[in-house]
């Protein structure tokens, strides 16, 4: 988003924000471009201090009680009877919550559909969900001539709300398919009433359709995402792959490591526990025992200090040898230093680290996430051959085996380094992905 703003000199923007906490107010990771006019800022904790307001009776027709409970539901509202609600009429949130008439549509929804299950986790869970969709649809959004959301959720939720009070076009990018990383959350949560799971999970399918119905053009990083945002609830009609783009030029010209007896394996990731480092760690033990002279060298910061500290008990444990975690290097200036490199991770999109690995001719060993099967072995329509292997998240002896096959041929590394650049420049060029944007803005202006 910061690079394709930089490089839309010919657009204004106007930057809505969600954050956690208000005490991040202003705390922004990026210099602002020239071109960015307004900042309105957004926090969820701020919907937790809304206050009351006047006792009064609130008053619903038919059709708005209808709409209500469907969104205590989780059942495709018309939103626009909702955004008339709490944002035209300007319905105080906590009000409504505490009102008669919210008791009686949950007792009727529960009577209906949950009259097995506890009514006060029922009622306290619904509550929690409604509040924070409550607080935002109250909001004054910026006027824009258009309105493009990077995410569904609470994000596509705003986006559609702009587009209500200023009737203009809504756009949707999606980097991950933010409804199914929700789901998987979910389910692992501990944080969700069990029972309460399946309704969590509905209410983040109930927004992301929201802004799926109302978007005119859904952009993904990959084609088996489009897929998955239909398998979700999108009109595949709307779906178009925009994919992440790097410089190539900066990657292209890296020369390659000259043999020195050793095989070095490079992984720019953030030590957290999403990129699977531990398992990392594991394998790269066991290829070390059948190949002692192999060295991993881990490049990125520390982005959980507890599961750093987990890391580095692992290998005092293992007694691992040769590994080397570098904190932030350049990696161009560290590519050169590398055979080929890494990924564990549970779960991706379109990592940057593995293009820009393909473009330096270092082939990847990945596990399967994400598009990172598209980026080593290409789509349907791309014949340049395999630029490395694809494993199962948390799969060790699978990636073992994989990066064993990267240690024992030089000639296997450099054929398939080949294939990586070649795939690279021809799909991954970042002029490409501004382009991309460039046309899309075009059609709905």
């Amino acid at each position: 988003m910061h690079n394709y703003i930089n490089e839309m000199t010919e657009h204004e923007f106007v930057l809505v924000t969600i954050g956690a906490n208000e005490s991040l107010k202003g705390k922004f990771k990026y210099d602002l471009a020239d071109n960015v006019v307004e900042v309105k800022e957004i926090f969820l904790d701020s919907a937790l201090s809304v206050a009351r307001g006047e006792e009064s009776l609130i008053e619903f027709s038919q059709e708005e009680r209808k709409e209500l409970k469907a969104l205590i539901a989780c059942q495709s509202p018309d939103w626009d009877v909702l955004f008339d609600i709490f944002n035209r009429r300007q319905v105080n949130p906590m009000q409504f919550l505490e009102s008669d008439v919210f008791l009686q549509l949950l007792t009727e929804y529960v009577e209906e559909s949950h009259n097995q299950q506890s009514f006060a986790d029922i009622f306290h869970s619904t509550r929690s969900m409604l509040l924070t969709v409550l607080y935002l649809m109250t909001q004054d959004i910026p006027k824009a001539d258009a309105y493009h959301a990077i995410a569904t959720g609470y994000a596509g939720l705003l986006a559609s709300l702009g587009a209500y009070q200023h009737k203009a076009p809504v756009l949707l990018t999606e980097h991950g398919i933010y409804t199914r990383e929700r789901e998987e959350e979910i389910l692992r949560s501990d944080w969700v009433v069990p029972s309460m799971k399946r309704q969590w999970i509905r209410y983040f399918y109930m927004l992301s359709n929201l802004i799926y119905d109302r978007a005119e053009i859904v952009t993904s990083l990959y084609t088996k995402a489009k897929y998955i945002q239909e398998e979700v609830g999108c009109d595949i009609e709307k779906c178009r792959v925009i994919s992440n783009g790097i410089h190539y030029d900066r990657f292209a010209n890296i020369p390659l490591k000259e043999e020195d007896g050793w095989v070095d394996i490079g992984a720019v990731v953030r030590i957290a526990p999403i990129k699977d480092i531990k398992t990392m760690l594991y394998v790269f033990y066991e290829l070390s025992q059948k190949y002692p002279k192999t060295r991993l060298h881990i490049m990125g910061a520390v982005d959980d200090e507890e599961y750093n500290q987990e890391c580095l008990d692992l290998i005092d444990q293992l007694q691992i040898q040769n590994v080397i975690f570098t904190g932030q290097v350049d990696v161009v200036q560290y590519m050169e230093k590398l055979d080929f490199t890494i990924l564990t991770s549970i779960s991706e999109a379109q990592p940057l680290s593995v293009i820009e690995s393909m473009a330096a001719r270092r082939p990847c060993v990945t596990t399967e996430v994400g598009c990172c099967r598209e980026l080593l072995e290409g789509s349907k329509d791309d014949h340049f051959g395999v630029a490395g292997y694809c494993v199962p998240p948390t799969y060790r002896l699978g990636l073992t085996h994989a990066m064993e096959k990267m240690c024992q041929s030089r000639q296997l590394r450099l054929r398939m380094g080949e294939v990586a650049q070649e795939r690279a420049k021809t799909y991954y060029l970042y002029e490409l992905m501004i382009e991309q944007y460039r046309q899309m803005y075009r059609e709905v202006s």
